[in-house]
């Protein structure tokens, strides 16, 4: 019989059916640090959404097969370990495939027609004092004509592009930082900074793509483009954002993700006050579809490794 423990069950805020093979299925809301050794004791299949899984906690748990990460990234679990200790890792790769696109084109919307700026001189009333029917304070653009720079080119990164070509963006894919030679279809790391009005990043967070986008990569773009990221927060240098929003270096930013989430008070971006910064709190994958979805296939990739047909490994 499958023994499974359920490590952050709060994330995941909708019913589980259960698996259809003999288990027994603990939920815990959240668990510390110091409460996995116990919580995973007896465990031969864990659930994670964010609770990482480094290898001092998984070295000696010999009865887990499985680790299911409810979500699509993985940098949560140490991959190495696991693979030296023959635990399974799985993913849902596919169940935001509308969810975090739009909420990436939201995002790219509020900048580009500046609807906080707007929404505030209505309820400030600076409306009601303009002496003409309209209000045209701050700078309107259009998505149409512009060019967006997409940065990681899995699922995600070809939902926003089938997203912006409808929207009549001119597209540009960029390869990997720093590779040679450039793929067919793509176009150099540096030359999409240089060109993009908007730049999104839809990259897995790995040792090569921690501060992908730092003080050098920020100088590259244009003055007035904007930045988007609803990946990993670790994929950009938040000090370095700050100091570029500040010194109006760039044109806006939109993020859904941080390095530290929550974050902590002394955070360099949360704390900014700035009308051309926008940051949600992870909600990007939220949407009621979407979680309702995460439920379905998370338990169908329990089902398929215990049946001996895994699917969604990851490694």
């Amino acid at each position: 019989m499958e023994r499974i423990v359920f490590l952050d069950r709060k994330t995941c805020r909708t019913a589980l059916r259960p698996p259809r093979f003999p288990h027994q299925w603990q939920d815990h809301d959240t668990t510390a640090p110091e409460e996995l050794a116990d919580r995973l004791r007896d465990a031969t299949i864990v659930i994670t959404n964010k609770v990482p899984l480094r290898a001092p906690q998984i070295n000696d748990l010999r009865g887990l097969r499985l680790i299911a990460v409810a979500a699509t990234g993985v940098d949560v679990v140490d991959l190495d370990a696991s693979r030296r200790l023959g635990i399974a890792v799985c993913n849902l790769p596919r169940y935001t495939l509308n969810s975090v696109p739009e909420h990436v084109f939201m995002l790219m919307l509020a900048l580009q027609r500046n609807l906080f700026n707007y929404r505030k001189a209505v309820t400030s009333g600076l409306w009601a004092k303009s002496p003409i029917f309209s209000l045209l304070d701050y700078p309107i653009h259009d998505l149409a004509g512009s060019t967006l720079g997409i940065i990681g080119y899995g699922a995600l990164g070809q939902e926003v592009e089938k997203r912006g070509r409808a929207f009549g963006m001119d597209i540009l894919i960029a390869e990997r930082k720093g590779a040679s030679p450039v793929r067919s279809g793509r176009v150099p790391f540096e030359e999409v900074l240089r060109r993009s009005d908007i730049v999104t990043l839809h990259c897995p967070l790995t040792p090569d793509t921690r501060h992908l986008i730092g003080s050098h990569e920020l100088t590259l773009m244009k003055p007035r483009a904007l930045l988007i990221n609803a990946a990993r927060g670790g994929l950009i240098d938040e000090s370095a954002l700050a100091n570029a929003l500040q010194f109006g270096l760039l044109g806006g930013a939109a993020v859904d993700v941080l390095s530290q989430e929550p974050p902590a008070a002394d955070h360099p971006l949360p704390a900014l006050d700035l009308p051309r910064l926008i940051i949600t709190p992870h909600i990007g994958w939220a949407s009621e579809e979407a979680v309702r979805t995460l439920a379905e296939e998370l338990i169908s990739n329990l089902e398929a490794f215990v049946a001996g047909s895994p699917k969604n490994v990851v490694m």
